[in-house]
C-alpha cells in the first residue's frame, strides 16, 4: 500500500471534468485507489462517489493505492493531481 497527500489548488475543487478524468485514470489500473478527506473515503473508480465528496480548493486529500500495479498507479495519480488539480 502506498499513499500521498495533496492540497487541491484548482479554484473549483474536484469538479466534473477532472473527476471524470481521474476516474478514467484510476480505472486503468488493477490496484484499488481510494481518496480520503477527513474521516470519509471513497473509491476513485466511482464517479458519483467522488463527486459526492464535494472536495473544494485548499482542502487536503489522501490518495491510497493498493495492489499489483500500485507503483505505476501512484506515479500516474501524483502526476495527474499536480497537473490537473
Amino acid at each position: 500500500m502506498r499513499e500521498f497527500t495533496y492540497q487541491i489548488k484548482d479554484q473549483e475543487g474536484i469538479h466534473a471534468r477532472p473527476a471524470g478524468q481521474l476516474v478514467k485514470l484510476a480505472q486503468g489500473f488493477a490496484s484499488d485507489v481510494t481518496i480520503r478527506r477527513g474521516e470519509r473515503s471513497v473509491s476513485a473508480k466511482k464517479l458519483f462517489a467522488l463527486m459526492g465528496m464535494g472536495i473544494k480548493q485548499d482542502e487536503v486529500v489522501t490518495v491510497t493505492v493498493s495492489g499489483a500495479d500500485e507503483e505505476a498507479a501512484l506515479t500516474a495519480l501524483e502526476t495527474f493531481f499536480r497537473e490537473q488539480l
